[in-house]
C-alpha cells in the first residue's frame, strides 16, 4: 500500500492512469456478466465508457524512454489509439442499432484495452512491472 501512496506523490499521472484502467478492467468483467440492454446497462456502460476514455487520455502522456520508443511512445500506446478510436465507434453502433457490432467492439476493447493492455504494463523492464516483480520475488524467495 505503501507504494500505491508513493506513487500518487511521485507520478500523479500514472496513478490516475492505474485507478481509471483497474475500474474500467473491475467494471468490465461486471458488465460483461450482467443482462444486456437494461437501464442498469446503459448506465454502468457509461461509466465504463468514461473509464476506459481516461484511461486512454492519461495514457497518451505517460511517456517511457527505457524500452524502444519514439519519442517517448513505446508500442503499448498503440492500445491508446485503439481506445481512442474504437470506443466512440462502439457507442456509434449502439446508436445506430447495431447491436451486434457494438458487442464485439466492447468485447474488444475490454480484451485488448484493459486484459492485453494491463498484462503487457506489467512486464519487467515497465513501471509497473519494475514496481512489481521485485515485491514478488522478495514474497518467494
Amino acid at each position: 500500500m505503501d507504494r500505491f501512496v508513493a506513487l500518487l506523490d511521485r507520478h500523479p499521472l500514472i496513478f490516475s492512469h492505474v485507478l481509471l484502467a483497474l475500474g474500467a478492467l473491475a467494471l468490465g468483467i461486471f458488465i460483461l456478466l450482467l443482462r444486456k440492454g437494461d437501464t442498469r446497462h446503459r448506465t454502468l456502460g457509461w461509466v465504463w465508457v468514461v473509464l476506459m476514455g481516461g484511461a486512454a487520455l492519461t495514457s497518451a502522456f505517460i511517456r517511457d524512454f527505457h524500452l524502444p520508443n519514439i519519442a517517448g511512445f513505446t508500442p503499448i500506446h498503440a492500445f491508446t489509439a485503439l481506445v481512442a478510436v474504437e470506443l466512440p465507434r462502439a457507442v456509434w453502433h449502439v446508436r445506430h442499432g447495431r447491436v451486434q457490432a457494438h458487442r464485439q467492439a466492447m468485447r474488444g476493447l475490454y480484451i485488448g484495452g484493459c486484459v492485453v493492455a494491463g498484462t503487457l504494463a506489467f512486464l519487467p523492464g515497465r513501471f509497473l512491472g519494475s514496481m512489481l516483480w521485485p515485491r514478488v520475488s522478495a514474497l518467494l524467495g
